[in-house]
């Protein structure tokens, strides 16, 4: 029988308190009960689950975690945070991760989903809230979508529901203002 060379596990031992002093996250209250877990709406496409990639940032294991999808993948819907009964921000803990990953230059695994996070991001960034018809704009065009739909035919069924939405008051052409928009500037810095 052949046997298999792996290459040992690197181990960055400050790894946990970067990630806890830089979002101001408690991770190490997690006892792995794996409530998040069984909670997630979508572990059923991820490499790793919610429990193990607090248990891998615990263990130090940041290159696992930086270069895993189930970072990307997170829907960041906090069913897990809710779930938390130690109230570990897990959803936080994977804002977090995926901000390091970018300053890191490290590979996204999930390319249209990251073109996806940065469009919402940079929608809040500007106005303090999301607006649709901007995000679907800069989604299709920074993630190569609006070509391939061009190509395929299929940008007619997204202009259908566009009109649509728009006939029944649902996508509004002008985005609503909100008030303290300096804050969440602020906040997002």
């Amino acid at each position: 029988m052949e046997s298999v060379q792996q290459s040992p596990v690197k181990i960055d031992p400050g790894f946990s308190d970067l990630v806890q002093t830089s979002a101001g996250l408690n991770v190490n209250a997690c006892f792995q009960c794996r409530k998040c877990t069984n909670g997630c709406p979508v572990t059923f496409v991820m490499d790793i689950h919610p429990d193990q990639v607090i248990r891998l940032v615990l263990l130090g294991q940041k290159e696992e975690v930086l270069r895993c999808s189930t970072i990307w993948v997170c829907s960041a819907c906090e069913t897990c945070t809710t779930r938390c009964p130690n109230e570990v921000d897990i959803a936080g803990t994977m804002d977090a991760l995926k901000e390091m990953a970018v300053k890191e230059g490290i590979q996204i695994p999930q390319p249209k989903t990251f073109a996806f996070h940065k469009a919402f991001l940079d929608d809040i960034k500007r106005r303090g809230r999301m607006f649709e018809g901007r995000l679907m704009q800069s989604y299709l065009l920074n993630s190569g979508e609006l070509f391939r739909k061009i190509l395929d035919g299929s940008i007619k069924e997204e202009i259908s529901l566009g009109w649509n939405m728009f006939k029944r008051g649902r996508l509004p052409l002008v985005p609503k203002g909100i008030k303290a928009k300096k804050e969440i500037k602020q906040i997002l810095k």
